[in-house]
């Protein structure tokens, strides 16, 4: 996806779940097969960035929130 602009995580899965659907309703010659899989494994990898960086700042946004200031140097 160099070449592409990377689509936001609700674009990737939309897609996706369209790639499923095509994949599954059949009908398919083995080369449309093969590339709408493609396909899905580069909506999936892209979805699986998103909410890795979802957790990441989740987990910070929470350990903030736990120790606001860990340096200790909090005025009250």
């Amino acid at each position: 996806m160099a070449d592409e602009k990377t689509p936001s995580y609700e674009q990737a899965r939309e897609e996706l779940t369209e790639v499923v659907r095509r994949l599954e309703a059949g009908g398919l010659t083995l080369e449309q097969s093969i590339e709408l899989w493609e396909r899905g494994e580069k909506l999936s990898a892209v979805c699986e960035e998103w909410l890795q960086g979802a957790r990441v700042k989740l987990a910070a946004a929470m350990a903030h929130r736990r120790d606001p200031d860990p340096s200790g140097d909090a005025p009250f």
